[in-house]
């Protein structure tokens, strides 16, 4: 009986980045918009890479926009900058959740790189600007994908402060 009222509590207290967010609620605007601007210019920095026929895997320090690329990391730009293009398309939480996925492998990939620096693996041409490119975009990624979603003061018009405590009964005046 008690290891039943305890699991009870335990998924009611869980929070799950999948909750229900009403399609034209304010917050996917800025889901959108995160992924919309992110998803630009990855592709304008991948397009470039391409067009400045940069070998596939050339280490040689070919530079686009200041930073180092090759055609493996102007094509992988290319893809990632698609997705988020249609993360923004598609908005609600598959964006938020898109941004916040995404955000975490773009700073995984910043430290993996930062490891590789100056070694024969380091197959996509990273230099230091790279890996804080790498840091500074993971970042904005996560806190459009976040925002509205993950903090403990959300106003309780929040559909996501809602759906956590939909036992509590809203106030009328």
């Amino acid at each position: 009986m008690a290891s039943h009222t305890i699991s009870q509590r335990f998924n009611h207290s869980r929070v799950s980045l999948n909750e229900h967010l009403p399609v034209d609620h304010r917050l996917n605007r800025v889901y959108r918009f995160g992924a919309g601007a992110m998803g630009v210019v990855l592709l304008v920095f991948g397009i470039l890479g391409l067009i400045h026929r940069i070998g596939f895997f050339d280490t040689g320090g070919d530079t686009v926009a200041g930073l180092n690329t090759n055609g493996a990391l102007s094509v992988l730009s290319i893809v990632v900058g698609l997705l988020l293009l249609y993360g923004m398309v598609k908005g609600g939480n598959f964006a938020s959740t898109l941004n916040i996925v995404l955000g975490v492998l773009f700073l995984i990939s910043g430290f993996v790189n930062l490891a590789l620096l100056d070694t024969s693996r380091n197959f996509l041409a990273f230099k230091m600007q790279n890996v804080l490119f790498s840091f500074v975009v993971g970042l904005i990624l996560m806190v459009f994908g976040m925002y509205g979603r993950v903090t403990g003061f959300l106003p309780h018009d929040n559909p996501y402060w809602r759906a956590r405590h939909e036992h509590v009964e809203e106030e009328r005046p």
